[in-house]
């Protein structure tokens, strides 16, 4: 017979193990209260689609988004899709504002743009009229920044009659400024023209005088990074280095970003930006304008390394 004395011994050796099976029911709820490994969130992505897009032509980039960078919040913004994609920007750049800020709102950590085409524009737009915005990337993916200034189809389409060389009667015409194309069309022999008519790219620009400039300039430069992306085999984009913010001059020689006078001037914060390091500059080669969105070497090259 077993003293009384061995039993509690014996009682002593299995009371852990009785004790595990008394928590096994709770071990999830433990295990989930545990410290683990910390897991960043990404900041919230907004994508600005360009000239008769829609949220559809964006799926790709979706998906390598979620791929890359999983839980990430994407809003592709629906707005003026196809035809009215041809309003007046600073139309879209009130209704887009209207859409950006309740999502600002809910990411103080920040958020990035990814801005195609027009859309690249209009971002731009964006950043300088809004005075609390929390953009940390901008990324402008294949936009005529400096302004368009070539045949392309969508042209041909919208003025039949119209030649690159003469466009700019009717561009530069009130009449003209009411389709988004001619917001940016920068024709190099009309330049007085084009500071005097343009409703748009040369306020963005501050190469026209206007009382918001230093508060736009002020607004323009609270972005984190401004990615450019662009390249030669755009075939919609003239000159290609627009996307650069490059550009004809009057003999049609193109000079780079750093010999615009808008750079020179520093008129909306360029030089600035590039003096921090927050200019990003991406070019490749080998792609057409409707895939930059779509490439997926691209998109680990140029746009990922920004979504933070």
């Amino acid at each position: 017979m077993k003293s009384c004395g061995s039993m509690l011994g014996l009682w002593g050796q299995r009371l852990p193990a009785a004790w595990v099976l008394l928590l096994l029911p709770f071990l999830p709820l433990l295990l989930l209260a545990a410290p683990g490994p910390h897991r960043a969130s990404y900041k919230p992505v907004i994508v600005v689609h360009g000239l008769f897009d829609s949220s559809y032509s964006f799926r790709h980039l979706l998906e390598y988004i979620n791929e890359t960078h999983p839980g990430t919040v994407v809003t592709v913004l629906d707005l003026f899709d196809g035809r009215e994609s041809l309003r007046p920007l600073w139309e879209q750049v009130q209704g887009f504002r209207e859409a950006v800020v309740p999502i600002m709102a809910k990411a103080p950590q920040g958020l990035h743009l990814i801005c195609y085409s027009q859309g690249g524009l209009v971002c731009r737009a964006l950043l300088s009229v809004m005075d609390d915005h929390n953009v940390d990337s901008f990324i402008s993916l294949s936009s005529p920044q400096m302004g368009q200034y070539g045949d392309t189809d969508y042209l041909k389409w919208l003025f039949p009659t119209s030649m690159r060389s003469n466009l700019y009667r009717i561009c530069y015409s009130p009449w003209g400024q009411e389709f988004s194309i001619c917001n940016y069309w920068h024709d190099p022999h009309h330049d007085d023209l084009y500071l005097n008519a343009s409703s748009f790219l040369a306020l963005i620009n501050g190469e026209r005088d206007h009382p918001n400039a230093t508060v736009w300039r002020k607004n323009f430069l609270r972005v984190g990074h401004l990615v450019l992306i662009g390249g030669p085999d755009d075939g919609v984009i003239t000159p290609w280095q627009s996307s650069f913010f490059g550009f004809y001059d009057a003999n049609e020689t193109v000079l780079e970003m750093e010999e615009q006078l808008v750079y020179l001037r520093d008129s909306f914060g360029l030089k600035t930006l590039l003096a921090r390091g927050a200019i990003v500059r991406c070019p490749m080669a080998g792609i057409s304008h409707t895939a930059w969105h779509s490439n997926r070497t691209l998109y680990e090259t140029c746009i990922e390394p920004w979504l933070s």
